[in-house]
C-alpha cells in the first residue's frame, strides 16, 4: 500500500504552490537571471530593488551566450538590449571566469546606456567586440571606451 504524506502535498504557509527547487545553472540561456554593471539608470533601479533582468532571448545560434554575445533581456518590464561582459561558466583558455553573469546595457545602434563600467571587463573582449563592429551596423568601441579596468 503507497502512503503519501499530508504535508509533502500541502504547499508551504503563505504560497499558493509547492517549493520548487533547481541546480544552479551557469549557462546563460532564457530566463537566467544577469547582473547589470553600469551606471545606466534602469540598471541600478532594478539592482536596487533585487529584480534583476531576466534573459529572454541570445542572439547567436547555440542559444547559450558567452562573453560578448548580444542578448535581450526583461528589465523593469521593459525589453532592453545588453552585452556580456562576464559568465560563470566555464570559459575557453585565456577567458577570465567571473563570479556573477554580468551585463552591459546598450540600445539598438550599440551605445551603452551608462556612462561607466563598475567591473573589470576581460581584454579578450576587445577583440571579439571588434569582429561584431559593422561599417553600418552597430558600434561597440564605446562599450570599451567606457571601461575603466581590463582583467
Amino acid at each position: 500500500m503507497l502512503r503519501k504524506s499530508f504535508a509533502a502535498l500541502v504547499p508551504l504557509a503563505g504560497t499558493s504552490r509547492p517549493l520548487h527547487t533547481t541546480a544552479v545553472c551557469s549557462e546563460i540561456r532564457k530566463m537566467a537571471r544577469l547582473r547589470v554593471v553600469d551606471n545606466s539608470e534602469i540598471g541600478k533601479r532594478a539592482m536596487a530593488e533585487g529584480k534583476p533582468p531576466k534573459c529572454i532571448h541570445v542572439y547567436n545560434k547555440q542559444s547559450v551566450g558567452m562573453i560578448g554575445d548580444k542578448v535581450l533581456v526583461a528589465i523593469k518590464g521593459q525589453k532592453k538590449k545588453g552585452i556580456l561582459v562576464g559568465c560563470k561558466q566555464f570559459q575557453k583558455p585565456k577567458i577570465p571566469k567571473f563570479d556573477s553573469n554580468n551585463l552591459v546595457l546598450i540600445d539598438d545602434n550599440g551605445t551603452p546606456l551608462g556612462t561607466r563600467i563598475h567591473v573589470p571587463i576581460p581584454t579578450i573582449l576587445r577583440t571579439i567586440l571588434k569582429e561584431k563592429t559593422q561599417a553600418k551596423g552597430a558600434d561597440y568601441t564605446k562599450l570599451l571606451g567606457i571601461a575603466s579596468r581590463f582583467v
